[in-house]
């Protein structure tokens, strides 16, 4: 099977080689091209270090408080961090300590993994969340190298998906030395596609233990009115927003919108949604060099930059959940919650199961679409109760902090 998958796999690369070359900014092609090859220019080459796997933004904003841990724990192992897309790098080359190395993850290609473990000869690789790549997890089982998933989480679609192969997802997790999940009913999907249950721990989410805050941005702490910051949208739901928007305007005079869509590809797609509502906007780009009178009368900030989400949410006085409203899964919520805002999501939470407590105490309130706009007034009518919600959200927030440390329990005796 794994030759199976190795041809199949290599002709994907075949064909979407030269297209994925070329959507990469000029500057990032050389790496992206010598790093997906395992041709790497490291400074710590061939000093055993902690390899890191984390495959986009929101896996490489999860896996910064277990790096942050490790250094403090392990100084003198270095560490890696590996991820898969271009924004993911660039959250990564921002956030993490500065002598932590940021690479592309290597094409799943053994003759290149070979390569590329000789030049790292890492003492312990990290996957975070659930990225199985099978040619990686048994090339380093076949040189000795403990593989382990930390902050694993498995959706009910992709279990469906591995259990369609049970032979080989099983041989493929047995790759594995030890799984450390979010939830009892990730522990149990994990166990029921082929993990050993005997390697399998729950420690609960890094979000909840994501770094202390920066500071909010200088351009979102002056903003005049009440603030609602929209994160991670996703298609259809920016016009639902923009719509709740212009209501609530009849109601407030100066309410902003901080708008994020969650993929930089879409922004000129949004910017195009903004224009034509004729709701008064400026881009996060266009703040920089520019006076706050140079928007203090937009009603929108489009923040079309990477990684300030996070902060921004910390001039909320409402924020919104994208990917909840029209999308399936929801985004992270954790970060509104750990600025004690009040939190509004739609229907589909499915990824973040714990939002069933923060809904039932009253820290979040799920509506429907047609229902967004009468929840934002109602909120910002009541302050009082806004401001309680907020405060009962980053209760449970730090209530369920510690997934860290209960992970690097795990981790230490393959440090001995």
């Amino acid at each position: 099977m794994y030759f199976l998958y190795s041809i199949l796999y290599a002709a994907v690369v075949f064909v979407l080689f030269l297209p994925q070359y070329l959507k990469r900014p000029v500057e990032l092609r050389g790496k992206w091209l010598r790093d997906k090859l395992g041709l790497f220019r490291l400074k710590a080459e061939g000093s055993s270090p902690i390899w890191v796997h984390a495959v986009s933004v929101g896996e490489v904003a999860a896996s910064i408080p277990l790096i942050n841990r490790l250094k403090a724990v392990y100084p003198g192992f270095p560490v890696i961090i590996s991820t898969i897309t271009d924004t993911g790098l660039k959250v990564a080359l921002d956030r993490v300590p500065p002598d932590v190395e940021v690479i592309y993850m290597p094409f799943d290609i053994s003759a290149i993994l070979w390569r590329c473990l000789d030049r790292i000869n890492p003492r312990l690789f990290i996957v975070i969340e659930t990225e199985i790549w099978p040619n990686i997890l048994r090339t380093a089982a076949r040189r000795g190298v403990p593989a382990l998933m930390l902050n694993g989480r498995l959706s009910e679609k992709s279990a469906r998906g591995y259990s369609m192969v049970p032979g080989f997802t099983k041989t493929v997790l047995g790759c594995v030395s030890a799984f450390a999940m979010q939830s009892s009913a990730d522990a149990e999907r994990i166990e029921k596609i082929g993990a050993e249950k005997s390697r399998i721990t729950v420690t609960g989410n890094f979000k909840f233990d994501m770094p202390d805050h920066n500071n909010i941005p200088t351009w979102a702490e002056v903003l005049t009115g009440p603030v609602i910051v929209a994160g991670s949208t996703h298609p259809g739901e920016e016009e639902l927003i923009i719509s709740a928007l212009s209501v609530n305007l009849e109601f407030f005079k100066s309410l902003k919108l901080v708008l994020a869509p969650r993929h930089p590809a879409r922004f000129g797609e949004v910017e195009a949604l903004i224009r034509k509502s004729g709701v008064p906007f400026i881009k996060r780009s266009e703040i920089e060099s520019g006076s706050r009178t140079a928007y203090e009368d937009k009603n929108i900030i489009l923040l079309d930059s990477i990684g300030e989400l996070s902060s921004v949410y910390g001039a909320a006085d409402v924020a919104l959940i994208g990917k909840s409203f029209l999308g399936v899964g929801g985004q992270n919520p954790l970060e509104p919650a750990s600025w004690g805002k009040p939190i509004i999501c739609g229907p589909h939470m499915e990824n973040f199961p714990f939002m069933r407590e923060f809904i039932e105490e009253g820290a979040a309130f799920q509506v429907e679409p047609t229902s967004l706009a009468r929840m934002i007034r109602n909120l910002l009518m009541e302050p009082e109760k806004a401001a309680e919600a907020g405060e009962k959200a980053r209760r449970l927030y730090l209530k369920n902090a510690g997934a860290v440390d209960r992970s690097l329990e795990i981790i230490k005796p393959y440090l001995k």
